[in-house]
């Protein structure tokens, strides 16, 4: 199976259903765990997609964001139900614009067989790249 062949349309949202979106990913790739100071208070599991690989279905009236720090991404949230769903950003690092994917809001993601990375961002320690195992989570 090529790439392009894994790749598939996934529907998201928040859990009121006041966003919904849709967006082009392989799951079986999996996703990607922070240890940076927001992530490790959210949670989340996230994988980064090209912008035109994301679509708003509804909600955009209903979005509030989040930004911080180096003003690389933000976290879109329903302010009604506060649930995290995507961000878009941008990064040399990651070939430029994207879209950050909250996996855990996919109607069809199993977390408990999906593969996790994890990165460092707790130290700013992106140039080591993903590991298969958690970071200590130290001050």
């Amino acid at each position: 199976m090529t790439n392009t062949e894994a790749i598939k349309t996934h529907v998201g949202g928040c859990h009121c259903g006041a966003v919904r979106f849709e967006v082009d990913l392989d799951l079986s790739k999996g996703g990607a765990m922070c240890n940076c100071s927001i992530c490790a208070k959210l949670g989340t599991l996230t994988t980064a997609v090209k912008p035109a690989a994301f679509r708003l279905l509804s909600g955009e009236d209903s979005l509030s964001s989040y930004e911080w720090g180096g003003k690389s991404g933000q976290r879109k949230f329903c302010k009604h139900c506060g649930v995290q769903c995507f961000g878009p950003g941008y990064l040399e690092q990651l070939g430029g614009a994207y879209v950050s994917i909250n996996l855990n809001v996919l109607e069809d993601f199993d977390r408990a067989t999906s593969k996790i990375g994890y990165w460092d961002g707790r130290h700013n320690n992106w140039q080591a790249g993903l590991r298969d195992t958690p970071w200590p989570i130290k001050a």
